[in-house]
């Protein structure tokens, strides 16, 4: 199967880069390479493209896609919560520009074997980094739906995956699994539809969407890695440097939206000061005080850019 991903948002993500052809970029989740292409296309030889992901799919597939451009070009699997490590142990200095894809890609979700879709059976898998030690401290899916607590799968399922019916479906869980492990998504996405009243069911998307998101986001540790990150990236950008993170749910966006506030606005000093004493000053400006979305067009060849949201910060 071939590493296909169709990047959303793409044309104004680069507008957003403002990508300088002797630069040095780095797509964070290089993916399909869909961004990382536009980035190569803008760059000279004398620019350095700089694509990391967890899958080591991807790092393969992302190499053969971009051999054609003639900037430099360097491949890493790893994390880009790494992003400073990485960086140093490339001897690579500051950087002008990074994108940020977030999410799961179309080639992950339309690879049955990796777990990540409820509309396909597979075993319950969903690391983005399936070597030995990865997802968080090595865990799947299964481990976590067969070995979490009740209490704790309900917490994940309703913080994560903002699901109202929580509890039950990590009730039913625990009583399906006493019978016999769950190991497989066909098995789960039954447990999760008898868990749902049939009346909740309807309307709205598919009743295990929110609890499949929930899962895939506690085994990779995306907000954890996605916090983490931000401000790093923001640290390693050149003056006039650009980071572009593109969201596909509540959460991240919000870690995202608050990251950019607090970057922008420092000051920790009380309310009612008549000037800051903290010393904090800003060392960014949001080019995006709203997000950008998908465009109608976009949407109708690409229904799963429906929930993107693209937001552009500038280091000064």
């Amino acid at each position: 199967m071939n590493f296909e991903h169709t990047s959303v948002l793409a044309r104004e993500t680069i507008e957003g880069l403002a990508v300088k052809p002797d630069g040095v970029y780095v797509d964070g989740t290089l993916g399909g390479g869909g961004h990382a292409s536009l980035i190569c296309a803008s760059l000279t030889k004398a620019g350095l493209f700089v694509g990391i992901d967890r899958d080591a799919e991807a790092i393969r597939a992302g190499r053969a896609k971009l051999e054609p451009y003639d900037c430099r070009k360097r491949f890493i699997q790893s994390n880009f919560d790494r992003i400073k490590a990485v960086l140093f142990e490339n001897e690579i200095g500051n950087i002008n520009g990074v994108v940020l894809d977030l999410g799961v890609s179309s080639y992950q979700l339309d690879n049955p074997e990796r777990g990540f879709s409820y509309m396909r059976r597979a075993p319950l898998d969903m690391r983005m980094d399936r070597s030995e030690d990865g997802g968080v401290c090595g865990i799947t899916a299964e481990d976590i739906v067969n070995g979490y607590g009740e209490q704790e799968l309900a917490r994940i399922i309703r913080i994560y995956g903002e699901e109202r019916w929580a509890g039950r479906i990590a009730k039913f869980i625990v009583t399906e699994r006493e019978k016999v492990p769950i190991t497989d998504t066909e098995r789960l996405v039954e447990i999760i539809k008898a868990a749902i009243p049939a009346s909740a069911r309807r309307d709205g998307p598919h009743p295990a969407k929110r609890t499949f998101q929930a899962i895939r986001i506690e085994v990779n540790d995306e907000l954890g890695a996605l916090s983490r990150a931000v401000h790093d990236f923001i640290d390693v950008l050149t003056p006039g440097g650009r980071l572009a993170i593109i969201t596909f749910h509540s959460l991240e966006d919000r870690i995202v939206k608050e990251a950019f506030r607090k970057r922008e606005d420092p000051c920790e000093c009380p309310p009612g000061l008549p000037a800051c004493v903290c010393g904090k000053v800003s060392d960014v400006r949001r080019i995006t005080h709203k997000p950008i979305t998908a465009s109608a067009a976009e949407l109708s060849d690409n229904p799963r850019a429906r929930s993107a949201k693209l937001r552009v910060l500038e280091k000064l």
